[in-house]
């Protein structure tokens, strides 16, 4: 069993597509493929079940997940272990990204990270189911570093390190009959269309849960699994009105934010393993993200 085929066996686990798979590990689908049949055949047993539209997991593939991300979590700290003998920061960071970083720079941040290290690869994710999803690939091994936004939950496994909070706002057209109120309140929007993400995203449920708690529910009629640019084109375009955070409001001039009388606070923690787990590079980014957070506080 080579390191590789168990890589390959992670990546249609976390897919459940070969075709997907095939793209997070950059290899063609046939080679894909053939590697899995491989790996089955020297395991003398099927890890996939391919009777349906949609693979799944056997028992016997359920089982050897948990000790295939132990496996490659092993080798790449054995790897990591060396550094110091090559007098150069290496090997892999999986990273769990969000489609909006408020105001963080983030992009400078990998940047000025891969600069510093470029010997480190750093392989980032954006889930399409959002982010909570990241905290169970933590605590399995299958992700390094995540920025998670308004987690519902703290897994013990798991540190969790508060980045940045900041207030949302309702986003309108300027010939909106709220355009030039001051403040709003939520039960006044309760019969607007909303523009917002799939009920998956952080984002949407924080929103919700605030509707909630004064009592009224909020119409989401358009949703997005995009960024906010995405949101602010159907906003100005008469599809609706939207929630953003302060900091995207702030980047479409023609729309018109309003704040919330019922302060709404959006949370992005960056979550990992125990510091005291991380690989060497894992702990550099995460301090790179940290000085990242901290600088956007102090503008």
């Amino acid at each position: 069993m080579e390191l590789r085929q168990v890589e390959h066996f992670l990546a249609v686990a976390g897919e459940m597509s070969f075709t997907r798979a095939a793209e997070r590990v950059h290899v063609v689908q046939s080679a894909l493929s053939t590697s899995i049949a491989k790996l089955e055949r020297e395991l003398d047993v099927d890890l996939f079940d391919r009777s349906r539209q949609q693979i799944r997991l056997t028992a016997a593939g359920d089982r050897f997940l948990t000790h295939a991300y132990e496996v490659l979590r092993v080798s790449r700290a054995a790897a990591d272990s060396v550094g110091e003998f090559r007098q150069s920061l290496m090997g892999t960071v999986e990273f769990g990204s969000l489609i909006s970083f408020g105001p963080m720079d983030v992009g400078r941040a990998l940047g000025d990270f891969h600069r510093a290290h470029p010997f480190v690869r750093l392989r980032l994710r954006l889930s399409q189911a959002g982010a909570s999803a990241y905290l169970g690939a933590l605590v399995e091994g299958s992700l390094d570093l995540a920025l998670v936004s308004v987690p519902d939950r703290f897994p013990r496994q798991l540190e969790m390190r508060l980045l940045f909070a900041e207030p949302m706002v309702f986003v309108c057209r300027g010939d909106h009959a709220f355009a030039d109120r001051g403040t709003l309140d939520l039960a006044d929007v309760a019969l607007e269309d909303i523009v917002g993400f799939p009920p998956e995203f952080g984002l949407r449920r924080l929103m919700e849960g605030a509707f909630r708690a004064v009592g009224v529910a909020p119409r989401t009629q358009y949703e997005v699994p995009a960024g906010f640019a995405a949101i602010a084109d159907l906003v100005r375009n008469g599809l609706g009105t939207a929630f953003m955070p302060a900091s995207e409001a702030r980047r479409f001039s023609d729309l018109r934010p309003v704040e919330l009388a019922d302060h709404v606070l959006w949370q992005v923690y960056l979550a990992s393993r125990p510091v005291d787990h991380l690989t060497p590079a894992t702990a550099r980014l995460a301090d790179a993200l940290l000085d990242a957070a901290a600088d956007a506080r102090a503008q």
